[in-house]
């Protein structure tokens, strides 16, 4: 597909005129910033198809798993309901050294300014539109380079996006690493990123050289950690299905589990069970369409790596394992007895692949990830509320759930970004908002 190149677009006159305008939507009201939001929310809804079409093309994401426009619609609602509120300033009490009651002390909020948005591939559409919501609604400017992975789903972002607003308010760019580079170059006055430790280190980097806040919604090796008191058919359930949804290139789905050793050997026969009824006793072939792809070889490439890798030394394949390279292949693929110093267990797989470990008290489990980096997401299934909450309360993560895997992340009530080498920042409804905003104090005297 044609993309625009440098040569053809003058980003430094983009960004000057999104420098002029965002110093007029600094001014505006709620009420237009509700207005552009539910012009923006019609354009997502009538390009529904269009998404599907172009998430298929760029990598065979089948259409029950291509719904990525819900929760940019759901977001969209949640801010317009909101908005008004959360731009009101905030009166707080004033101490009697700076006047007292005859002074007036409070809070506002004010935009950024201009904003850059590097997005990742794995979930295109959602990824890019959902956090441009809460920036929107604060009142920024933005430009946007979406993923050249993925570029049915980049052009179609910039085809809706600019059925709704002007270049000096939102302007996409697409292109691969030159064109990320060149904006970087750019003084920006915030930064959302989405996508890996590595190249979020150059971002942070280059956010540096302007003092430019930045989001970084990265990755990690989230673990659903299981006790002998689960519903273990619910667990594995819940498990199979959010971990080989988008063909496991999904940033908060489970990684890896640890299972008390009591209980291995059951829940991995449900979890292979559960396996063979949603794929199939061989899984799904390779003419299914109802499961996607690995996004490109160098991706199908990476993760066979790590599952040859497991199975040269000695882990046991108890399910999958089937591969197909013309096709970025790799059937869902469950893995025991895995050695936890090999790659899989050191790098975020990101694809088909479920390594299951055992632990013999549930301390050991606490351990275990506390001896690694911090993990996007966490998960515990427990009927035991007692053990459930102490998992949660003895480690760290950005986000958790208790009985499934990942869902938080569709609350437009609660914050999603990261902790320590998973991210930065928060994104999601008011949090989001307060991200792309200044708390601005204002002390008016007597």
């Amino acid at each position: 597909m044609e993309t625009q190149t440098l040569s053809k677009v003058d980003l430094a006159a983009v960004f000057q005129s999104q420098q002029r305008k965002a110093l007029q939507l600094k001014k505006s009201a709620a009420q237009e910033r509700i207005a552009r939001l539910l012009t923006f929310k019609e354009a997502v809804i009538a390009n529904m198809d269009n998404v599907y079409e172009a998430l298929y093309k760029d990598y065979k994401k089948p259409k029950e798993e291509a719904s990525e426009t819900d929760s940019v619609i759901v977001e969209i609602d949640f801010v317009v309901g909101l908005l008004e509120k959360w731009m009101k300033p905030q009166v707080v009490p004033t101490p009697e050294g700076l006047g007292g009651a005859a002074s007036v002390s409070k809070i506002i909020v004010e935009p950024k300014g201009v904003c850059l948005f590097l997005t990742p591939w794995n979930y295109p559409i959602l990824l890019t539109l959902r956090p441009l919501v809460a920036c929107l609604a604060a009142g920024n400017t933005v430009i946007i380079k979406p993923s050249e992975l993925t570029p049915h789903s980049s052009k179609l972002i910039k085809e809706i996006i600019e059925s709704v607003f002007p270049k000096e308010e939102v302007f996409v760019m697409e292109g691969g690493a030159d064109v990320a580079s060149e904006l970087l170059e750019l003084p920006f006055n915030h930064i959302f990123y989405t996508g890996g430790t590595r190249v979020g280190k150059i971002v942070m980097k280059a956010a540096a050289n302007y003092m430019a806040s930045v989001t970084m919604e990265l990755g990690g090796k989230c673990p659903s950690i299981i006790d002998d008191s689960a519903d273990f058919a619910d667990a594995a359930g819940k498990i199979v299905w959010t971990k080989f949804y988008n063909c496991g290139q999904t940033c908060i789905t489970t990684d890896y589990i640890l299972v008390s050793e009591n209980c291995k050997d059951e829940f991995i026969a449900h979890l292979k069970g559960t396996i063979e009824h949603l794929y199939g006793v061989g899984g799904p072939g390779i003419e299914s369409s109802n499961y996607g792809r690995l996004v490109n070889n160098n991706h199908y490439q990476r993760v066979k790596k790590l599952l040859d890798d497991a199975l040269e030394h000695g882990a046991t394949l108890v399910i999958g394992g089937k591969t197909n390279e013309g096709e970025n292949y790799i059937s869902p693929t469950l893995l025991d007895n895995v050695d936890p110093d090999l790659a899989i267990m050191k790098e975020e797989i990101f694809g088909p692949l479920l390594p299951v470990l055992s632990y013999k008290t549930l301390d050991d489990a606490i351990d275990f990830v506390n001896q690694r980096e911090r993990p996007l997401g966490l998960y515990v299934y427990s009927k035991d509320k007692g053990a459930a909450d102490r998992v949660i309360n003895s480690t760290t993560a950005e986000g958790s759930v208790i009985n499934h895997t990942s869902v938080h992340y569709m609350s437009p009530h609660l914050p999603f970004g990261g902790v320590g080498t998973s991210g930065i920042g928060r994104g999601n409804g008011y949090f989001g908002f307060m991200d792309f905003s200044n708390q601005r104090p204002v002390l008016e005297m007597p």
